[in-house]
């Protein structure tokens, strides 16, 4: 399937899924539509016939609230029935409402608490170099969550290990939970912070399959050093009253806005 008809599948779908729940993150799960759809169709070495295949890349979902966006391409890809998205977010299921990897095959590690993901895929990448193996770590984490301390503390290790195994992508929607990301605290210069802790860093409009598909083929950037994409994106993208807009960090759209949305979607 073409990454951008994944890209658009993921997002109708994650919309239904958030609306029955009545939960939220459709901003950030949108935001990063382009980047999963390239990931997993073609990017990441994986078996959904045999998800813990040893030898599998590995895929990290650091901002973890995000997850309906990851459970909608897993579905797709074959590691679980579709029919466990109507499950999501609800009493009893299997899809919990922040990622969670007991029981959902594809999801490596139960993430949602900003900051961890980046050091648990530290870890695998390190993993994977001692034991000289050829599996490569990805982490998708939020602009947000590059406040933490952890993340950069995470970075410097990846620098100093020669983590060349382990690749970042950032999601810079430019907006985290409760405003934009240059009022709460700005990370500009941002491609240059992660050059001064030692990885290479590519630039990218997030939401351009080709060129992530092309960039990402070229993982790693620079032997010997940790590779880092910086995702340039648009919170809510593919709906135009909820584009570049903080209220749907955590909005639920209601039921005019629903079919509102569903219709822009089908449309695009």
């Amino acid at each position: 399937m073409p990454e951008a008809e994944l890209a658009r599948r993921i997002r109708r779908r994650t919309l239904s899924m958030i609306r029955k729940a009545h939960s939220s993150h459709i901003g950030g799960a949108f935001s990063m539509a382009e980047v999963l759809a390239t990931l997993y169709s073609g990017i990441l070495r994986i078996d959904p016939v045999r998800p813990h295949w040893p030898e599998r890349d590995r895929l990290i979902l650091s901002k973890g609230h995000a997850c309906a966006a990851l459970y909608v391409v897993l579905a797709e890809r074959g590691f679980f029935p579709r029919e466990w998205l109507d499950e999501f977010y609800q009493d009893g299921g299997r899809l919990a409402g922040h990622a969670a990897h007991h029981g959902v095959p594809g999801v490596e590690a139960s993430t949602g608490a900003l900051g961890h993901g980046l050091s648990i895929a530290c870890g695998m990448a390190l993993a994977a170099t001692r034991d000289e193996r050829p599996y490569r770590v990805f982490a998708v984490l939020s602009d947000g969550e590059c406040d933490e301390g952890s993340t950069w503390e995470a970075a410097m290790f990846a620098a100093h290990h020669r983590l060349d195994r382990l690749v970042a992508i950032v999601d810079y929607n430019k907006i985290q939970s409760l405003g934009r990301v240059e009022e709460v605290l700005n990370l500009e210069p941002f491609a240059n912070k992660w050059r001064s802790f030692g990885w290479t860093v590519r630039e990218e409009d997030g939401h351009d399959t080709d060129r992530l598909k092309e960039t990402l083929s070229q993982i790693p950037f620079e032997r010997d050093r940790p590779s880092c994409l910086i995702a340039h994106t648009i919170k809510g993208r593919g709906v135009s009253f909820m584009e570049d807009r903080l209220l749907w960090h955590y909005r639920s759209p209601d039921d005019g806005e629903f079919e509102q949305a569903v219709q822009e979607l089908e449309r695009n």
